[in-house]
């Protein structure tokens, strides 16, 4: 599929498929991330580049994990978990999109229960810390659901639309 397509919507009937990213994936993940609700959930600029989606994919971070969720071999979700380092080595920054068209269909919530039992069960990651811009409370009710907590407001975060917009720092501790 060309950057410029958008995924056709799979009848919800086919079972949604979790997996480990592939660099073969860039061009898929580079349209999603090139949807207006996507870049208007994220930090990202307009414009991804395909190529600069490749090279992220081909380089995993030690630790981490990125993961898709496809359906009919057409991804439509994407996230991941970027571990720190050193002293903060129990800890990583979750990141997470949906393709503007497969929202509220479980995606988000089929991703977030794969990246968190994978957090929990084999990486051993205690800590799991995102912001989420303030008006997104679609995506502040699934992580809550989840049992991340509100730590505070970033205020002035991000320039996004013409305007500074402010973010909710959220995270999940596992208790041990």
């Amino acid at each position: 599929m060309k950057q410029s397509e958008t995924a056709p919507a799979p009848p919800l009937t086919e079972a949604l498929h979790i997996r480990a990213s592939r660099p073969d994936d860039y061009e898929q993940i580079a349209a999603i991330m090139n949807l207006p609700g996507v870049r208007y959930g994220t930090l990202r600029l307009p414009h991804a580049n395909p190529e600069q989606t490749r090279t992220w994919l081909e380089a995993p971070a030690d630790g981490g994990l990125r993961i898709v969720a496809e359906r009919s071999g057409i991804i439509l979700g994407v996230a991941g978990l970027h571990r720190q380092r050193d002293r903060r080595y129990h800890a990583a920054v979750l990141g997470i999109s949906i393709h503007d068209d497969h929202r509220r269909r479980g995606v988000g919530k089929a991703l977030m229960l794969e990246i968190l039992d994978a957090a929990d069960k084999w990486l051993n990651i205690t800590r799991i810390e995102l912001t989420v811009f303030t008006d997104n409370t679609a995506a502040i009710t699934l992580y809550e659901s989840f049992g991340f907590e509100a730590e505070g407001v970033h205020k002035a975060y991000a320039f996004r639309d013409g305007k500074f917009s402010d973010v909710v720092a959220m995270a999940r501790i596992r208790k041990s």
